[in-house]
């Protein structure tokens, strides 16, 4: 029987009393002032996080040293100055009815910004894994160990004077507390180097100083990767030996994530902590079961976690005091609130695509998004009060786009049309529910079909636009979400009769056949090649002519993709153009020289997309108002299409 008696249960850390064991944990924005300072942005955010309702919520990184920052919008807490800001964020949580901690924060040699600029620091003189190749960071003298022990001790007393009701320290997912836990980051030979209990003595020392300064009854919170997820790396074994001395250093509580940074090729398991949808939820709840089971304080559990009921049967469990639950309050901060209610169905469920938040930031240095969730990180421009003049407004196509279109513009009170010309909604996603895993995206589609319709959208299906149809009903406005057609193989012989297309294998039409050629190697084939393995189809080709992958190994879906691919023995060939079909054969060239593939049982054809023109023709010669978004302006990802769908609704 599904409950939430467990989750919903209070629970006390010392004299600080939590409501429940929801945690919101820290998870970076990029909305800071670029002098670390609060902005109203980052109110913004944490306002709407804080209706949620969970007990406890966690502060992005804050940085207790400004060459430990990650990048000039983090947060600070070096300095007094900074007081004033986070109290305000103290008081957004406290007036919601739940509890605020703080994290403190140092990423070492864990910083593109600081890498660039020569000024990351570390255990030793190693290079990251991930930003060593463009200079090593400088070894920590003793003095600056002892300067940043104190560091986070003063950043904890400055979070207890802001009105914080809690501290965390930050010691996993490789930045500085963890490096120095790290064989490959900490070779030292002091007394803060050695074997892993003597790389610990950094963090104890700082968990130490911590509770020197905020006193005995002040609570802390260490974050520690449970098992560092690479070859090599510390296991959980290792790390159970620490867990009594956290303890005694001053950890009240123990927040156990996994993973650092590292790259596909190193990995034993998934990612960091930004699992992709291949995860089940809670697929990591065996680390804190294991340090509960040694700790004598609450521990907070990590991984993927987006359904209540299933957290409520890990408390009930005993595998951890508290869940943490990080992108899913990204995707839809109502999830508890809904559950309580009932109404789990009209939860959007977070589908681990990283599209907006870690990879956005991580690698394109933008602030935190969301690619299902169009109100995240935009809350100030976000708008809340019905449109001053409503209008009838047509929207054409129900994918992402068009959905998130016609949604947004019911909400604001437009009489809203919405069109389909196929019977079922989707567009893409249609088929990329269907790869191996994303089964979410479906379910995701028609949640807000369901909420756009609730709303007031009138929607036809199976109807395609004409232009007698506009010249009769006159719409005000048209946003077109038309979406695109599938492009066309440039080489020859894709008449044969091997040949089809990717989303024919995806949907059904045609079944899948031995020595398989999918040419194409974007998100649509190597999901498509992806399909094939797991359909059981022995010797699949990807042929792809650009040189480096379109679907980057370093990008948490992709090193998945590339990772199954290479344990299903396909083969991948980049930087190779199809030259022609033949029955029974693909020609390629590689470099100039051509190579012949056979046997070939089928050929199939993942080239991309090319944008729907015709309807904008239209519009444009009767002078109706309009807007193209989504694939009928420029194929891309969902949260591409969510976002001009969603502004061209606001800009009605």
């Amino acid at each position: 029987m599904k409950t939430l008696e467990h989750l919903l249960t209070p629970i006390r850390i010392k004299s600080l009393e939590i409501a429940n064991r929801v945690v919101m944990p820290p998870m970076g924005t990029g909305l800071g002032n670029e002098d670390g300072t609060v902005s109203e942005a980052n109110l913004a955010y944490l306002r709407r996080r804080a209706r949620s309702g969970a007990g406890l919520y966690i502060t992005e990184i804050t940085e207790i040293d400004p060459a430990g920052a990650v990048a000039p919008a983090c947060l600070g807490i070096w300095d007094d100055k900074f007081i004033p800001g986070l109290r305000k964020m103290a008081d957004i949580v406290h007036a919601a009815g739940s509890k605020i901690a703080m994290q403190l924060h140092h990423c070492g040699r864990e910083s593109l910004y600081q890498t660039r600029k020569r000024t990351a620091v570390a255990p030793s003189a190693v290079g990251s894994f991930l930003f060593g190749f463009i200079a090593p960071p400088r070894e920590m003298t003793p003095e600056e160990i002892q300067q940043t022990i104190r560091a986070f001790g003063e950043g904890a007393r400055r979070a207890k004077a802001a009105g914080f009701d809690a501290v965390e320290l930050h010691g996993a997912h490789g930045y500085l507390l963890m490096q120095f836990l790290s064989a490959f980051s900490n070779q030292r030979t002091d007394e803060y180097g050695g074997d892993f209990r003597g790389r610990a003595r950094f963090m104890l020392e700082c968990l130490a100083e911590v509770r020197r300064q905020v006193g005995d009854d002040f609570p802390i919170s260490i974050r520690i990767s449970g098992e560092e997820g690479i070859q090599g790396g510390y296991t959980i074994d290792d790390m159970l030996t620490i867990v009594p001395d956290l303890v005694t250093a001053g950890a009240d509580l123990i927040h156990v994530s996994f993973g650092t940074h590292g790259n596909a090729k190193i990995y034993t398991d998934t990612p960091n902590p930004s699992a992709p949808i291949e995860y089940a939820p809670g697929f990591k709840t065996d680390l804190a079961r294991k340090i509960k089971a040694v700790a004598s304080v609450p521990v907070i559990t990590v991984g993927r976690y987006t359904d209540p009921y299933v957290m409520d049967e890990v408390i009930a469990r005993g595998d951890a005091d508290f869940v943490a639950v990080g992108r899913q309050h990204l995707a839809d901060p109502d999830f508890l609130i809904n559950a309580r209610e009932g109404r789990s169905e009209e939860t959007f469920e977070c589908l681990a695509c990283n599209q907006g938040c870690i990879e956005r930031e991580a690698l394109e240095g933008q602030p935190v998004r969301c690619a299902i969730n169009v109100e995240t990180g935009q809350e100030l421009i976000y708008p809340t009060q019905p449109a001053q003049t409503p209008r009838n407004v047509w929207v054409i196509g129900a994918g992402p786009a068009g959905l998130t279109a016609a949604d947004e513009a019911a909400r604001l009170g437009h009489k809203v049309t919405l069109f389909e010309k196929e019977e079922q909604i989707g567009g893409q996603i249609r088929y990329a529910e269907k790869a191996p895993h994303k089964a979410a995206y479906g379910k995701w589609i028609r949640t807000l079909a369901a909420r756009a319709v609730k709303r007031g959208v009138d929607l036809h299906t199976g109807t395609e636009v004409t232009e007698a149809m506009i010249d009769q009903n006159d719409p005000e406005v048209v946003i077109l979400a038309i979406g695109a057609d599938k492009a066309e193989c440039p080489a020859p012989g894709t008449t044969m009769s091997v040949v089809c297309d990717a989303w024919q294998i995806l949907n059904g039409e045609v079944p899948p056949r031995e020595d398989a050629v999918v040419i194409g190697g974007g998100l649509v084939g190597m999901e498509t090649a992806d399909f094939l393995c797991q359909q059981g189809i022995r010797h699949v080709t990807l042929v792809e002519m650009l040189a480096k992958p379109p679907v980057r190994p370093i990008s948490a879906h992709g090193t998945m993709l590339h990772r199954r691919l290479a344990a299903a023995g396909a083969r991948l060939m980049f930087d190779t153009r199809v030259e022609r079909i033949e029955e029974g054969a693909v020609i390629v060239s590689t470099a100039g020289v051509e190579k012949r593939l056979a046997p070939v049982g089928q050929v199939i054809v993942a080239v991309g997309v090319t944008p729907r023109q015709e309807l904008k023709q239209i519009l444009e010669r009767k002078g109706v108002r309009h807007v193209v978004v989504g694939d009928a302006k420029h194929p891309r990802r969902i949260i591409e299409a969510t976002t001009e769908g969603a502004q061209a609704a606001w800009e009605i």
